[in-house]
């Protein structure tokens, strides 16, 4: 998970590189490594974040599991920043409240606005949980949280799937806690500024995964 991250190596020369240092590595292997880690990895760089803005931004995108569709919730605020993702079986104004619910407990805050698309189950889960925060509804507010799903849809692709609800949930929580690490907005006029931000995201990333405490090899 570390060397995927660290340097920009294909699974086989991964593979290789590992197997000169007499580990035996497989698809199942970074699987297990990723349940073990990953949730631990992505709940640390969560700590280290400022925190969230008062604009949030909320979208729900269809996902096949083992063959059955899927919906996965997705928040994040004007910033771009993740804020949580859910699996859910439906759309519906239920599946709506239980998110809204589970954002102001996770993020422990209100929003200022929460901008949707036209799905009735928003307004009507925002009645009742958050009657007092703005609403705006319309399709073409919502492209960052649209945009977001993004990344989501290449692991899919590359994973061919998940099999189970459960799975998908624990992957896509570490992966939307660890992947914007790696993947930043970065605005056109910050780009000059990027390979020493990259420093600074690597040297957090070796202090999480305990890569900074092991000594180098020549």
């Amino acid at each position: 998970m570390w060397l995927y991250h660290r340097f920009p190596l294909s699974f086989r020369e991964v593979e290789e590189l590992m197997l000169e240092r007499g580990i035996v590595l497989s698809y199942e292997t970074v699987r297990r490594w990723c349940v073990k880690f990953g949730p631990a990895y992505a709940r640390e760089l969560r700590r280290r974040r400022p925190r969230p803005g008062d604009k949030w931004h909320l979208d729900e995108v269809f996902i096949k599991i083992n063959g059955e569709q899927k919906y996965l919730w997705r928040a994040v605020d004007q910033d771009g920043m993740v804020l949580d993702i859910l699996v859910q079986n439906q759309r519906d104004k239920t599946a709506a409240r239980r998110f809204f619910r589970r954002l102001m407990k996770k993020t422990r805050t209100v929003p200022r606005v929460v901008v949707t698309d036209r799905l009735r189950s928003y307004g009507a889960a925002h009645r009742e949980v958050m009657p007092s925060v703005e609403h705006r509804s319309h399709k073409g507010l919502n492209n960052r949280a649209e945009n977001s799903h993004q990344p989501t849809r290449q692991r899919e692709r590359a994973m061919k799937g998940f099999r189970s609800t459960g799975a998908a949930q624990r992957f896509l929580s570490a992966f939307s806690g660890i992947s914007p690490h790696f993947r930043p907005q970065t605005p056109p006029d910050d780009r000059p500024r990027l390979p020493s931000r990259n420093d600074h995201r690597f040297a957090i990333w070796d202090q999480i995964t305990g890569a900074a405490d092991r000594p180098t090899t020549a």
